[in-house]
């Protein structure tokens, strides 16, 4: 009965592999249907560096693409004759590839969805742009159209770092600006270079563009797409709009903070009161008597009172906020000076004294209450946990509405702001961190964890001596960061100097 049994099992399993049909594309599941449909990821990455003639053999068995169309030729600057279109089908990575149909490019515009068969097509670099040649017109279908496109805000940096992955995608550049500033007579034509804070990128503008004699703005969010090119042995990344109307204008004046956070420490080695300090950078000669600012801390610990969110902002006082004013003293341009404990040491009890810095404002804050508010606490910062911040003011009032001239947040916790109404929080100012309103919708967001102000700073590990050093570039004559601030974590011994927290990747004053 067993060998039955045997003898049946082996003849229907014999039965079922000679049965079955063998699979014509590795890869794909037995006796499944294989998707119509590959992702542009996935086309793409045939590409070795040789041309690609695309079959179902080498795209799985697929031999459609799908997309969305960013492309616009009416403004008449994007390389003729090519549709583009992204997607974002394989593990929500968005990618973008053109596709050389000639004229009938200039049929699509942004938002229209299509399918195109690209079986037979060539997969190619053309002047250093990714594309699928050899795809006729009547192979794309439109599916619908007027969708919407999802912003994506990428930064210059990562472009730069990466010119494969944003190819041919529609991106946002976030207040940039061009470097050097450009006259009131510069015009949009030919290759301009774009600053938004993380690098210097290429706006490609043809002579022929109908926006090409439109004026180069000061400061504006700018719409484009990313296309290659290739200089010597590797690709570069260049940026081209689809229309006027990809310029987004920001602002058209000027506005430089005479005072730059640059770094502090609110955690040394040991006991906090009366170590911690503030070092700032004056961007203009200063003479505080005449030209009086103040500076105030915030520590959210869950024990600082009053509690809930700060019905007066950085004015809320008690152990929430901390004012220091400063009325004496000058700091000259590109200059570090220091507010802080009266110890004037670098890293706590017993270590080096700074005392020879410009210290512009010391007391003991552990005897002493802040000027106009704040009580008398062992520690102006917090070390972990909620949120603490620092913020700058010209002058010595300071209210619930004051705007601050420069801001910085570490961490998130604590009640820090609330929508309301009444809407309550801690005010910001536009920096390179932060922006009083929505740099993409343009919709009001004063306060730090309101809309897009969500950037911060993290606490390193407590009561060891970390100088949170702030290392960026800001133009004093643009009046903007041309390097974003970046926080580094500088380990202090009881010996430091003072070279370790004014040196290299200190922020610098660039024209």
């Amino acid at each position: 009965m067993k060998k039955i049994i045997f003898h049946s099992f082996f003849l229907l399993s014999f039965a079922f592999i000679w049965g079955c049909k063998k699979n014509e594309y590795p890869g794909n599941y037995p006796g499944g249907v294989v998707s119509p449909y590959i992702s542009i990821f996935d086309v793409k990455d045939l590409y070795k560096g040789e041309d690609v003639t695309l079959s179902k053999a080498n795209m799985f068995g697929s031999n459609q693409i799908t997309g969305m169309v960013v492309s616009d030729h009416s403004g008449g600057n994007l390389p003729a004759g090519l549709l583009v279109i992204q997607d974002s089908r394989r593990l929500s990575q968005l990618r973008g590839i053109a596709i050389s149909i000639g004229a009938d490019a200039a049929k699509y515009v942004p938002g229209d969805s299509v399918k195109i068969n690209v079986e037979g097509g060539v997969l190619k670099r053309v002047n250093g742009i990714m594309q699928i040649t050899g795809v006729s017109a009547s192979a794309i279908t439109k599916v619908s159209s007027g969708n919407t496109i999802p912003v994506n805000r990428v930064p210059s940096n990562l472009i730069l770092a990466n010119p494969e992955k944003y190819e041919n995608t529609l991106v946002v550049l976030v207040k940039a600006g061009f470097n050097p500033l450009p006259a009131a007579t510069d015009k949009l034509a030919g290759d301009k270079t774009l600053n938004d804070g993380f690098g210097d990128i290429t706006l490609h503008t043809e002579a022929t563009a109908n926006f090409a004699n439109n004026p180069a703005p000061f400061l504006a969010n700018f719409y484009a797409i990313v296309f290659n090119k290739i200089t010597g042995d590797k690709l570069v990344s260049e940026l081209r709009m689809r229309t006027g109307n990809d310029v987004v204008v920001l602002s058209s004046t000027i506005s430089v903070s005479p005072i730059i956070l640059t770094g502090f420490i609110s955690d040394v080695a040991g006991g906090d009161g009366n170590f911690e300090y503030i070092q700032l950078m004056a961007t203009r000669d200063i003479n505080f008597a005449t030209t009086p600012f103040s500076v105030v801390v915030t520590n959210n610990a869950g024990t600082a009172t009053p509690t809930g969110f700060p019905a007066n902002g950085w004015a809320t006082g008690g152990l929430r906020t901390y004012k220091l004013n400063l009325t004496s003293g000058t700091a000259a341009k590109g200059s570090f000076f220091y507010v802080g404990g009266s110890s004037k040491l670098i890293n706590g009890a017993s270590s080096t004294s700074i005392a020879g810095a410009n210290w512009i404002r010391s007391f003991n804050y552990t005897t002493t209450d802040g000027d106009g508010f704040g009580t008398r606490t062992g520690g102006l910062l917090a070390n972990s946990g909620n949120a603490s911040g620092i913020a700058v003011f010209q002058g010595t009032t300071v209210t619930e509405a004051s705007i601050p001239v420069d801001v910085m947040f570490v961490e998130t916790g604590g009640s820090l702001y609330t929508p309301g109404p009444p809407a309550r929080g801690y005010r910001i100012t536009n920096t390179d961190w932060y922006d009083i309103k929505n740099p993409i919708t343009l919709q009001d967001q004063p306060f730090y964890r309101s809309g897009t102000n969500t950037l911060k700073m993290f606490y390193p590990p407590a009561d060891l001596g970390y100088f949170y050093k702030l290392g960026g570039e800001y133009n004093v004559t643009l009046g903007r960061w041309m390097k974003a601030r970046t926080q580094t974590n500088v380990l202090l011994t009881k010996q430091s100097t003072l070279a370790e927290i004014e040196g290299a990747g200190s922020t610098k004053l660039i024209q």
